[in-house]
């Protein structure tokens, strides 16, 4: 069970990384560009902040501030000061739109990949920076290493987190001089703002039951909670892990997951015909319509195509798992993975009434 291989993995971060809670993205790429600022100041002085050097040809003299708008919001950046002559980092305010383009990738790359020397070299160059020295982009690469692993490690304290979802990408990676694909988990979760936030990512040596089952044994420890829906694939080792570590939470399959696994299931020439009336289900307005709807499927399908019928049949309750949830609560959408091309938004806050909300998709 991996998302589809359009899917791309950087970009999937970054989307996600978009759509996340804005603080957490905001204070990323603060650190990263007051990082890389320094970094840079340093290479004109000759040599680090704060220390002793022959080869030193200025100093630092303090930090101008300036805004800095991203579309998580606006950015304070610290920019040096030098008493002798001047720095200003053109590559960042000169190119607006483009640098910021630039850095939310790089901040996604990192978090996706982790913060290695060579890596880095290469993603500073990529926004137009060759005069930093290798040891400098060391001192980076351990910063931002740190920075990242607090991201990866931060408590979950945003809850409760009503919908979850999950899945697997795989990431190609060298391994005793072989590349070979190891799968990386993803948990997506819709906190108490009703903002979606990234709640986890680790990479396993394999997508079994025991990688799932610490993977979400470690959301649980740093505070996940209040998980009332669970959306993923239909991979036996999952859906183990999520009935063990998160019990009374339902468990909606995968819309798109399961539209792959239907289509498997049906001749070439009706898939297009079922296609459209799976669709159908999830257009209905409330839950007694998707009911009735998914009824009238059954129908038109079980004459002509018996296996397809019962392939839907079996797998109803599944599938339908979100009509006992609010319309506006955001567990509709039913996919663990974003649509080619699209853009990851937030989900609407889900109802903070303690009754049980109506059914609706």
């Amino acid at each position: 069970m991996t998302a589809p291989s359009s899917i791309d993995p950087a970009r999937f971060l970054h989307e996600q990384l978009g759509s996340a809670s804005p603080d957490l993205l905001r204070s990323m790429l603060t650190t990263f560009v007051n990082t890389l600022m320094s970094a840079e100041a340093d290479a004109v002085c000759g040599a680090p902040y704060g220390q002793s050097s022959p080869e030193r040809v200025n100093t630092r003299n303090g930090y101008r501030h300036r805004d800095f708008d991203t579309r998580a919001g606006t950015v304070d950046v610290a920019i040096p000061k030098l008493p002798e002559g001047s720095y200003y980092p053109d590559w960042l305010l000169e190119r607006r739109r483009r640098a910021e383009r630039a850095l939310t990738t790089v901040v996604a790359t990192c978090y996706l990949l982790g913060v290695s020397t060579r890596r880095m070299e290469k993603l500073v160059e990529s926004l137009g920076i060759t005069r930093l020295s290798r040891s400098q982009v060391s001192v980076m690469a351990a910063e931002l290493d740190a920075a990242v692993e607090q991201f990866r490690t931060r408590p979950l304290d945003a809850g409760p987190y009503t919908f979850l979802a999950a899945d697997a990408l795989v990431l190609k990676v060298r391994e005793g001089g072989r590349v070979v694909g190891v799968p990386a988990l993803v948990a997506t979760g819709v906190n108490g703002d009703g903002h979606r936030e990234i709640l986890g990512l680790q990479v396993t040596t394999g997508e079994d039951g025991a990688g799932w089952l610490a993977f979400f044994r470690d959301l649980t420890a740093r505070g996940l909670t209040g998980v009332r829906l669970v959306t993923s694939d239909a991979h036996n080792g999952l859906v183990a892990a999520i009935g063990a570590t998160l019990p009374g939470a339902s468990w909606q399959r995968c819309r798109t997951h399961y539209a792959a696994n239907l289509m498997s299931a049906t001749p070439k020439a009706s898939w297009p015909w079922v296609r459209a009336l799976l669709h159908s289900v999830y257009d209905q307005p409330d839950a007694a319509a998707v009911h009735a709807q998914f009824d009238r499927v059954l129908d038109a399908v079980t004459e002509k195509l018996p296996t397809v019928a019962g392939h839907l049949e079996t797998a109803r309750a599944d599938v339908l798992a979100f009509t006992a949830f609010p319309k506006s609560s955001g567990a509709r959408s039913g996919r663990t993975t974003p649509r080619s091309g699209s853009t990851a938004r937030s989900a609407a806050a889900p109802t903070s009434s303690g009754s049980s909300p109506t059914a609706t998709p």
